[in-house]
């Protein structure tokens, strides 16, 4: 078991979002966790860490306004991000790939999206997203979660990921050795 330093606070899948493609890990911060946290995770899981400044309490954690899919792209909300943060994005994530959504599309949690494989389940969002991620290649599969979303969060937040898995730290590893895949 691992342990984040003294007065560092990471709150776990929301804000710590693998990217099997890229092989890294995207890290929020600056709303419910420490920008220290990322440093913690990628010492622990071997792995880079992006870290992105979230500047609005409404985009509490990273899942609810950004997501990376296996075809590369990458959906984020800008207005939730730092200028720095977005600058990152752009860095590593080539134009073609990047889809801004609208600050409606934000609102209505709908970047609070589980992909598996081309299949996206998703809060209903706007035809312009559905359009965009469908042309794309994707299927949408919109479900009305209104209940789940007056808590403050949709898809992604109902879920427990099983279907990733990693391998243990080695017997007497001084560095933990961890490999991502998914199922």
């Amino acid at each position: 078991m691992a342990q984040l330093p003294e007065g560092v606070v990471q709150e776990g899948a929301g804000d710590c979002i693998w990217d099997p493609l890229r092989r890294h890990f995207w890290v929020g911060w600056g709303q419910r966790s420490s920008r220290e946290s990322a440093a913690a995770i990628e010492r622990h899981f071997g792995f880079p860490v992006v870290p992105l400044e979230l500047v609005s309490p409404r985009y509490y954690h990273l899942d609810v306004c950004f997501y990376p899919l296996p075809g590369g792209e990458v959906v984020f909300y800008p207005g939730a991000l730092s200028e720095a943060s977005r600058a990152e994005i752009r860095r590593r994530v080539p134009a073609d790939l990047r889809i801004e959504a609208s600050s409606a599309e934000a609102d209505l949690l709908c970047l609070n999206a589980v992909n598996l494989g081309r299949d996206i389940i998703m809060a209903k969002g706007t035809e312009r997203l559905k359009e965009e991620l469908e042309t794309r290649g994707y299927r949408c599969i919109e479900l009305d979660l209104e209940p789940f979303i007056l808590s403050g969060g949709a898809a992604y937040c109902m879920t427990l990921r099983l279907d990733r898995s990693s391998t243990p730290l080695a017997a007497g590893a001084a560095h933990p050795v961890h490999s991502f895949t998914e199922a």
